[in-house]
C-alpha cells in the first residue's frame, strides 16, 4: 500500500497514519526524518543534502527525490509506505511520479482530510488557552498566529496538489472533522477499493 496523506496542519494526518503503519505494517515515511538520516548516514544524496543545508540553502526537489528514492528501497517499505510532508508542490509531485514510474511503482491513493479551517484555529485556540491555564508554555505549532500561516502556507502552495491528483484518479476525500474512528472507517473503505 503506497499512500500520500493531504491536507493542512492540525488535520489528523498523523494519527490516521499511524493507525494504518499498524495496521499494513509500513513505514509512515517523514521528510525531515529521512533528510536527517541521509545526512547522518553519509550516502551521496545525504552529502549533497549536507553541503546544501550548511549553505544555509533549502534542499532541492531533485536531492529530496533522490532521498525518497533510497528510503523506499529499504526492507520496510518494500510492502509500501506513506509520505508525510512530501509532496509539498506539484513540482514535487511530477518528480515523484516519474522516480516510480522508473521503479516500476505507483500510488494506491491519495487521500485528503478535509476540515473546517475555522474549527481548526478554534481547536489550536482552545488548547493553547487550556495549556496556559496549566501553566505550561504552549507549543510553537499551538500557537494561532503561527498555525494561521501555516494554513496559508498550505493553501497557497501544497493545495494545488488536490486538483493534480483528481485529475489522475488517484484522490479521495474524508470528513476530517468526523471523530477519529470514524475517519479511520472511511480511510479503510477507501483503501478497500485500492486493493481489489
Amino acid at each position: 500500500m503506497r499512500l500520500i496523506f493531504l491536507g493542512p496542519p492540525g488535520a489528523g494526518k498523523g494519527t490516521q497514519s499511524q493507525r494504518l503503519v499498524t495496521r499494513f505494517d509500513i513505514p509512515q515515511l517523514s521528510t525531515g526524518d529521512m533528510l536527517r538520516a541521509a545526512v547522518a548516514s553519509g550516502s551521496e544524496i545525504g552529502r549533497k543534502a549536507k553541503a546544501v543545508m550548511d549553505a544555509g540553502g533549502l534542499v532541492s526537489d531533485e536531492i529530496v527525490v533522490g532521498i525518497v528514492a533510497d528510503r523506499i528501497e529499504e526492507a520496510d517499505a518494500r510492502r509500501g509506505f506513506i509520505l508525510d510532508g512530501f509532496p509539498r508542490t506539484v513540482g514535487q509531485a511530477d518528480a515523484l511520479e516519474r522516480m516510480l514510474k522508473e521503479k516500476g511503482l505507483t500510488l494506491d491513493a491519495v487521500i485528503e482530510l478535509k476540515v473546517d479551517e475555522d474549527a481548526l484555529i478554534g481547536r489550536i485556540e482552545k488548547r493553547a488557552a487550556e495549556t496556559l491555564a496549566r501553566g505550561e508554555a504552549v507549543r510553537k505549532d499551538d500557537n494561532p498566529d503561527v498555525f494561521r500561516k501555516r494554513l496559508q502556507e498550505y493553501k497557497a502552495v501544497t493545495a494545488q496538489l488536490t486538483p493534480y491528483y483528481r485529475e489522475r484518479g488517484l484522490l479521495s476525500e474524508v470528513d476530517g472533522m468526523a471523530g477519529i474512528d470514524e475517519v479511520t472507517r472511511q480511510i479503510n473503505d477507501i483503501l478497500a477499493h485500492a486493493e481489489a
